[in-house]
């Protein structure tokens, strides 16, 4: 079995689980929230290097508190630093104009709880693979040596990524791991199989 948190988009990593795991994977909604991770942080490659896009949220800093209860904090505009951001970075990669405004109406209306959004970004990104959603557990899941649990973010990182095309490559190298919307905006369709080409 393939375990992952719900994430903010997702990494390349992320979505190489999702892709290769098929009806191995489960997302798990039972566990608590992790600072600093991608349930509520994302990258993407700008100009000037990699730029971190985090979900503001409320009373984030209390220990031990479960992913379901995580609500949005609206008291500052991420949301549009992240559209901009967005803009600005991939407006001119090759897929832009085909998927932008699909991820931008994420951006139109305010999601009260984190897993709301992330489960949104789910649906949005699963219908641009083309691959069904990964099925969800409302309990924790005990992790056996057998399963692949990315939830920690201490774990040793073993992923490869299967190499394309970023937007700034003449100037920047090649970052291998991502928010899947970098992949998208730079593959387009192509991205699923960049996905199952890279190692977990």
């Amino acid at each position: 079995m393939i375990i992952l948190p719900s994430a903010y988009f997702g990494s390349t990593e992320y979505w190489s689980a999702i892709a290769q795991g098929g009806d191995d994977v489960v997302i798990d909604l039972g566990e608590n929230y992790v600072k600093r991770s991608e349930r509520n942080r994302t990258e993407i490659m700008t100009s000037g290097g990699i730029m971190q896009l985090s979900v503001q949220l409320a009373h984030a800093n209390r220990p031990r508190q479960p992913m379901r209860s995580m609500k949005i904090d609206y008291s500052k505009r991420w949301q549009h630093q992240h559209r901009v951001a967005m803009e600005s970075a991939y407006r001119s990669s090759p897929y832009y104009d085909y998927y932008a405004e699909r991820f931008a109406k994420l951006y139109d209306r305010e999601w009260r709880y984190l897993i709301d959004l992330n489960h949104a970004t789910l649906e949005a990104v699963c219908a641009i693979l083309k691959r069904p959603v990964p099925r969800f557990s409302e309990s924790y899941i005990d992790a056996t040596e057998a399963d692949i649990d990315l939830r920690d973010k201490r774990r040793e990182v073993t992923f490869v990524a299967a190499p394309y095309i970023q937007v700034f490559s003449d100037r920047l190298s090649f970052e291998p791991n991502l928010s899947i919307y970098d992949l998208i905006m730079c593959e387009g369709p192509a991205a699923g199989e960049i996905l199952l080409k890279s190692k977990l």
